[in-house]
């Protein structure tokens, strides 16, 4: 018996499919071109020694809305510049011009879905030989789709790491150091073979410092800790949203260091950045976190940081800058 086949009007609309990556436009060395003509010498500095610096920063789109919305553009842009600026690269584009280029990235994409953007300067040169001055930089943009870089819906599991955070005297965590990042890479990895999704770093004295590439926050008895950025620790623009949105919540913050037995007898500990977002940890060293599921001021900041960076909430748009077609 043959079956009838809908017509044209009635057969569901395909999906649409993802653009290749190669054409999703990229800014690079001062044009705006197709990622497939973005490319660098394996001579490059930056290639062969990490002398670079970047910024992982985050745009939602908003479904009603029909908008999409760039999260902390221009706390990032002067972020990077600081971090630049401890690489010794000078002549760099203004805060206002580099948040230009960056939104004119994302608006040559079209893009109408959650992304990723990641600016970078770069050490150009092609040299061998390990230094930072005499040496040319340059900028890129690229921006992609993204989704969640962790399950943040159900917990994640967390072991302390047996690698120590890079100290601020040696290769300073404040700044988002393309070579510091193989410092996470061994944490990242030592966790997820070991069967865990997320590591926690500790500084040399024993204190808890963050995770492989997010800021630690802790909950004891009603209080919300997070260590002090004199532990080590990236100074994150997630991290400051969320203490200033535990603050509306009247939630009482405290910035102070955290022993590793501490983490063993909290209430709740969660985890913050641009790639996790917030993301509760329930469990840490084969502990259960509190109750072992999220826990209620957890899901209380979590469920008002994501309303806010879709745009939802009026007190936060100072937070977003929106994307035109």
């Amino acid at each position: 018996m043959l079956t009838q086949q809908p017509s044209a009007s009635e057969a569901p609309t395909p999906a649409p499919q993802p653009r290749p990556l190669e054409d999703l436009i990229a800014y690079f060395e001062g044009e705006y071109v197709p990622m497939r003509d973005a490319k660098v010498s394996i001579m490059t500095h930056a290639f062969m020694y990490g002398t670079a610096t970047f910024e992982g920063i985050r745009g939602y789109w908003n479904a009603d809305q029909q908008q999409l919305y760039v999260l902390f553009v221009r706390e990032h842009a002067e972020r990077i510049r600081n971090s630049a600026k401890m690489l010794l690269m000078e002549d760099l584009p203004s805060t206002d011009e580099l948040v230009g280029i960056i939104l004119e990235t994302v608006r040559r994409n079209g893009f109408a879905e959650d992304i990723y953007v990641r600016p970078s300067f770069y050490k150009s040169t092609k040299a061998i030989g390990v230094r930072l001055h005499h040496l040319e930089h340059e900028l890129y943009v690229i921006a992609t789709p993204f989704g969640n870089y962790i399950d943040i819906e159900k917990g994640v599991r967390v072991m302390s790491s047996s690698w120590r955070r890079n100290a601020d005297e040696a290769l300073p965590a404040r700044g988002k150091i393309v070579g510091g990042y193989v410092n996470m890479a061994f944490q990242k990895s030592e966790a997820e073979l070991n069967g865990f999704d997320e590591a926690l770093v500790m500084t040399p004295d024993g204190h808890a410092s963050e995770g492989s590439a997010a800021n630690l926050f802790v909950v004891r008895d009603g209080v919300v800790l997070t260590p002090p950025v004199s532990d080590d620790i990236l100074e994150g623009v997630t991290r400051k949203a969320i203490l200033r949105l535990a603050a509306d919540l009247g939630i009482p913050t405290e910035v102070r260091s955290i022993d590793r037995s501490e983490l063993y007898v909290c209430d709740e500990i969660f985890m913050v950045g641009t790639g996790v977002q917030v993301s509760p940890v329930i469990e840490i060293d084969h502990r259960a976190v509190g109750t072992g599921a999220v826990g209620s001021i957890t899901r209380r900041i979590s469920e008002r940081y994501f309303a806010a960076v879709r745009g939802t909430l009026p007190e936060y748009r100072d937070w977003l800058t929106p994307v035109g077609g």
